[in-house]
């Protein structure tokens, strides 16, 4: 009997919009960028923030997404608090930024700057 392996969907769903965004980030990346990083780092009112930044290096921990526009890392460490997100990239008149609709979240600050699990 041959076992078939299921691959494991993406920790993190990317709308069109946010790969459309990764795409635009990669095309003007500095030399060396490898691709685009999310991560929640300690910070804010409510404990996590959503950070994402240009990586040069891959870390083998890190979770990969093939985007078109390029590749897309999640932290490591990272992973266990996005698990079934949906990243958006959103803009208006105003603002302009990636809006993310986290399950695992149970509050997040009135700004929404920081969220706690």
């Amino acid at each position: 009997m041959a076992t078939t392996t299921r691959q494991r969907p993406a920790a993190v769903l990317l709308t069109p919009s946010a790969e459309a965004r990764i795409a635009k980030l990669m095309s003007g990346a500095p030399a060396g960028t490898i691709g685009v990083k999310l991560s929640t780092p300690r910070r804010g009112c409510s404990g996590l923030a959503y950070s994402v930044d240009y990586v040069s290096e891959a870390n083998p921990m890190d979770e990969r997404i093939e985007t078109p526009g390029g590749t897309f890392f999640i932290d490591g460490a990272s992973v266990l608090y996005l698990i079934g997100s949906t990243m958006d990239w959103q803009e208006d008149d105003f603002t302009a930024g990636f809006v993310f609709q986290n399950p695992n979240a149970k509050g997040s600050c009135g700004c929404g700057e920081s969220f706690t699990v």
